[in-house]
């Protein structure tokens, strides 16, 4: 999760850093795919009961518990 989580930056910075707006769409579309994995591997963890206790993720302006 960690190493998805990085990538999603590292993606939209990379693409920042490129010369065109082409070539920046084309990372944020790969970023686009490392949230899929992140928000996959999230919903695993959880189904699968890797985490302890209670989850807590922020979303937006508001914390969900799971």
């Amino acid at each position: 999760m960690r190493r998805s989580a990085v990538s999603i930056a590292s993606n939209i910075a990379e693409g920042a850093a490129r010369a065109t707006d082409k070539e920046f769409i084309h990372f944020l579309h790969i970023t686009l795919g490392s949230l899929a994995e992140l928000d996959t591997q999230y919903i695993l963890a959880k189904e699968l009961q890797f985490t302890e206790g209670s989850l807590k993720v922020k979303q937006g302006s508001r914390m969900l518990e799971n």
